[in-house]
């Protein structure tokens, strides 16, 4: 079986407009539905972030009523306890991409903060559209296409479609008026063409070889569309 590179966020907190830090990290669903499908199917999960910090789970991810009650909540933060692979992440700066058969980018607001801006995971997001590996980005994660430009400064990715956690999900999670930007009308201004589903259920869009999810409920859809593609 092949290896699969987890792009991770390095980031334990989001600057909100008025300059407030808001903590998070990751986002625990998106983390580990995929965790646990590409490792039920044989493949190996190397972790990368920036510098090769640890990567910070949001705690509101572990909270029961984002889980569907606490005996979920307790599994999912038992995966994430046993994952070794979170705990010894390589430097996102030193990633071979001929290493890995996929590359999956889990969201949380984390992305928001470092990978929007990362020049390093634009590079690598270019580099893995363009070689036609399943490219898998979820939720808040397809932050990190906005660092994907060309020399010419057009985006990688416009032009393609996409699903990503909407305005409407923002406004519903009580971010949208505190957010120094909003992701879905970042993306659209780069010519990304977002594919907007209802707010908070599974809306998975394949492109070519980007499949992008729009939600934490869209992670483990988005993992077995990605599996497809790897046949």
């Amino acid at each position: 079986m092949s290896k699969i590179l987890f792009v991770m966020t390095g980031a334990d907190h989001w600057t909100l407009a008025d300059g407030t830090l808001h903590p998070t990290g990751f986002w625990a669903e998106e983390a580990v539905a995929p965790y646990e499908a590409f490792r039920a199917a044989g493949h190996t999960i190397v972790v990368a972030t920036p510098g090769g910090v640890v990567p910070t789970v949001d705690k509101g991810s572990l909270a029961a009523e984002v889980n569907g009650g606490q005996e979920n909540a307790d599994r999912i933060a038992g995966v994430l306890d046993a994952a070794d692979e979170l705990r010894h992440p390589i430097r996102l700066e030193d990633v071979d991409l001929d290493d890995y058969a996929a590359v999956f980018y889990p969201g949380g607001h984390g992305p928001m903060e470092d990978l929007a801006v990362n020049a390093d995971s634009g590079r690598l997001l270019t580099s893995a559209l363009e070689s036609g590996k399943p490219l898998g980005v979820v939720c808040h994660a397809p932050a990190a296409l906005l660092a994907a430009t060309g020399a010419d400064g057009v985006n990688t990715f416009a032009g393609y479609r996409v699903a990503a956690f909407t305005n409407a999900e923002e406004t519903q999670a009580g971010f949208a008026d505190r957010a120094k930007w909003l992701l879905q009308d970042r993306l659209t201004e780069a010519g990304v063409q977002v594919q907007a589903g209802e707010p908070w259920a599974p809306n998975v869009v394949v492109d070519r070889n980007l499949v992008t999810g729009q939600n934490p409920a869209s992670s483990a859809p988005l993992a077995v569309e990605l599996l497809k593609a790897l046949g």
